[in-house]
């Protein structure tokens, strides 16, 4: 059965095609990092305007990577929330119109649901070797989620962020640092060279009996030792003009605030997910969203994995980010029981 999923939710569109579940026959994204970078952030009329561009373009290139034609479809499936109002609506009424015009169901998925199940994406996961029950941390520049899933459709959230998502506060340091948008890979990318012990930066909420988050007290620190170090503007990377001693104090310095930042965030969440796992008696752990592609992060959690004998789940890097692979995969297991003659609207609501 092939599904076809269309992404709309932030700032990339993307439709992919799913054979059966598993079997990723084409996965087209096209990002806008480039038309928001100039305004650090994502600007709201921008993308939706881009993906009402891009959508048409976007669903021919994945049927033609897939090699099939609009015939070939058995369903469509499209994000419905949550994500901005306004790019959710293209995408959304972009499906329902492919789905009215093919006479075929469609299916409205959740965005972080999808990310949820999004490392099972992959053929090598057979019925009879399903990895459920497993914890999941979604970790993502708008959300971090710890949820319980004992099955597909079956899976309770356990905690979430209170205030930023991880991934906010790592664009948010990298502003207060004056890197470029978005903060996640510049950060990641300069902690190779920073000392991650530099600076005791605290961990949030990592010994609250909760399986919630909070990182916007760490945002915080950041930004009061780079005012107390007299880096009130922002640390910069060096430039090539300064003389070489100095160029280096000014590499090693940014690289530890962001190595010692970085490992601050990283330690509540894989030390969250620990423990959730442990409360639950589950031996598998599943890591999914942008920032679960963090070096550091992955490093981490597979060596902690690895010393309790645990079972660890990564989504590949390609379906961290925002894409449709995951919402086609989901809907496929989510067809036989669809309403899909309901009128979905955009929701902000969370899985």
């Amino acid at each position: 059965m092939n599904v076809l999923g269309l992404e709309t939710s932030c700032d990339e569109t993307s439709a992919a095609v799913v054979r059966d579940g598993t079997d990723l026959l084409a996965n087209a994204v096209s990002s806008q990092i480039a038309v928001h970078r100039p305004y650090g952030g994502v600007v709201p009329e921008l993308a939706s305007r881009n993906h009402l561009q891009l959508i048409d373009t976007i669903v021919t290139d994945a049927l033609r990577e897939a090699k099939l034609s609009f015939n070939d479809l058995d369903a469509v499936a499209a994000t419905y929330g949550p994500g901005l109002s306004s790019s959710l609506l293209i995408g959304l009424n972009a499906g329902k119109g492919i789905a009215l015009a093919l006479g075929v169901p469609f299916i409205a998925i959740n965005h972080m649901e999808a990310h949820l199940y999004s490392p099972l994406i992959t053929s090598t996961l057979q019925p009879s070797n399903t990895p459920f029950p497993f914890i999941c941390l979604i970790v993502s520049g708008g959300h971090t989620i710890l949820a319980h899933a004992t099955g597909i459709g079956q899976h309770e959230i356990l905690g979430q962020t209170l205030d930023d998502a991880a991934g906010e506060a790592f664009d948010k340091v990298a502003k207060l640092l004056g890197l470029g948008y978005p903060g996640g890979p510049e950060i990641d990318r300069l902690t190779q060279n920073g000392n991650p012990a530099a600076i005791a930066f605290p961990r949030s909420m990592l010994d609250d009996p909760s399986h919630n988050f909070s990182f916007s007290g760490l945002k915080t620190a950041v930004m009061y030792y780079l005012r107390k170090n007299g880096c009130s503007g922002g640390l910069r990377p060096p430039l090539a003009s300064e003389p070489e001693n100095r160029r280096s104090q000014s590499a090693a310095t940014i690289a530890d605030v962001c190595a010692s930042f970085q490992e601050a965030v990283v330690d509540v969440l894989v030390g969250k997910t620990v423990r959730a796992a442990e409360e639950r008696g589950v031996r598998v752990v599943a890591a999914a969203g942008g920032v679960s592609v963090n070096r550091r992060f992955r490093a981490k959690l597979a060596e902690t994995c690895w010393q309790r004998g645990w079972q660890l789940l990564l989504a590949e890097p390609a379906l961290c980010t925002d894409n449709a692979a995951m919402i086609a995969a989901l809907a496929y297991h989510k067809l036989p029981a669809a309403d899909w003659a309901v009128d979905v609207e955009p929701s902000v609501g969370l899985v």
